[in-house]
């Protein structure tokens, strides 16, 4: 990982959707972009979930070279930040693994995933475009876009479970002390090395780490020090 790279991934985790190009089978050798939710691994790879009869699905089984574009509204889209993830889409052989994962942050899929003509996609990057703000322009290899850190991933559904049986009431301190947000409502829907999410009855929140973390104990002691920070 890099500096810049840790900065792209961090930008793209707040991030849940995106214009997915594909190269047009139908317009041989033209681009065909369309919209796309999204979800990333632990790792910081896009996956998508698509179906078997979608026009870019048609192009992805042809010609896996894919781009997914990441970027933030804004009155003024040129100088917001954007990232750039292109790669090669890979079909994921089952859905059972990040199926709880994407369903929590779009539960409206659930009728898509029970589907048999829904799959799930990730997109393996091979370089990394990233726009950080005006003049901040930077190309970024995947060996320093993409964490390392995998051990989180196995407890995710776990803590996931934990903070919003027994801390709704942390969760909504959280949004009122980092995001300014007085809410009834918060769910923790994802947690990653970087940081974590929130959907409240107004929007998902994004929560950065100050460092990854690498494991639950990590994370057990990042979310209580933050707990901490916001009682004081």
């Amino acid at each position: 990982m890099s500096e810049l790279g840790d900065e792209a991934r961090r930008f793209t985790r707040g991030q849940q959707s995106g214009v997915l190009s594909t190269i047009s089978q139908r317009l041989e050798g033209y681009p065909f972009g369309s919209v796309s939710p999204f979800i990333l691994d632990h790792a910081g790879r896009p996956v998508i979930l698509i179906s078997d009869i979608a026009e870019h699905t048609k192009n992805i089984v042809a010609d896996a070279r894919v781009s997914l574009i990441v970027q933030p509204y804004s009155a003024d889209m040129q100088t917001t930040g954007r990232v750039t993830v292109i790669g090669r889409a890979e079909r994921l052989a089952e859905k059972d693994a990040l199926g709880p994962r994407y369903l929590r942050y779009f539960p409206q899929a659930a009728d898509y995933f029970t589907m048999h003509d829904f799959n799930f996609y990730r997109v393996e990057p091979v370089r990394i475009r990233y726009i950080g703000g005006f003049g901040r322009i930077h190309w970024i290899e995947p060996v320093g876009y993409l964490s390392t850190i995998d051990a989180l991933a196995a407890s995710e559904a776990a803590i996931v479970e934990h903070m919003n049986q027994d801390h709704a009431d942390t969760l909504r301190l959280y949004c009122r002390h980092v995001h300014g947000q007085d809410v009834s409502q918060a769910e923790m829907i994802g947690i990653d090395p970087d940081g974590f999410d929130v959907r409240t009855d107004v929007r998902i929140v994004r929560f950065e780490f100050d460092a990854p973390v690498a494991d639950a104990s990590a994370a057990r002691a990042a979310l209580v020090a933050l707990a901490q920070q916001c009682r004081e």
